[in-house]
């Protein structure tokens, strides 16, 4: 048995400017690899002012240097190639998950109501007390979803979309 578990966590909150501080406190818990705050105005409308994905960029970088390196067996254009057609790789990689994971926040942008916010977080938790801890300080609500049942919902979510 595994000693992690992915999850998505939801924190919810009726102070939208708490919710932001929390924010700043969930991007240093152990294992968050994404955050993000949804809120929704009076009038309802829906915003996400901050967003965090850690590593963001790392694939770009990570295949224009594979490219690069690839490409030097054809001398300095070759590497010059090879490094753009690496990052470009990469970076269609990275723009995939950025669409899934704007996907998945309109997914719970109906779970926000008017005037609240949603702090919501991919972890791999080792440990559920860091994140119950932070629940805790700022007196939110926590639910866990399983990575893979919050992934299920998106595709369900995307396919009705698609259908319609």
């Amino acid at each position: 048995m595994s000693d992690h578990h992915h999850h998505v966590l939801l924190l919810g909150f009726t102070d939208r400017e708490a919710c932001r501080r929390a924010y700043e406190d969930a991007m240093h818990l152990p294992g968050v690899r994404q955050v993000a705050v949804l809120e929704r105005s009076d009038e309802g409308i829906v915003d996400i002012p901050e967003s965090h994905i850690r590593g963001a960029g790392v694939p770009t970088i990570g295949s224009g240097l594979v490219g690069g390196l690839v490409g030097l067996l054809g001398g300095p254009i070759g590497a010059l190639l090879g490094f753009a057609a690496g990052a470009a790789i990469g970076n269609a990689a990275e723009q995939t998950e950025m669409t899934d994971g704007g996907a998945g926040l309109i997914v719970l942008s109906s779970r926000v109501d008017n005037g609240r916010a949603l702090l919501v977080m991919d972890v791999v938790e080792h440990d559920s007390a860091p994140a119950d801890e932070l629940a805790a300080k700022y007196g939110a609500p926590v639910e866990r979803i399983t990575a893979e049942e919050f992934a299920e919902q998106v595709r369900v979510a995307k396919e009705r979309a698609q259908g319609s």
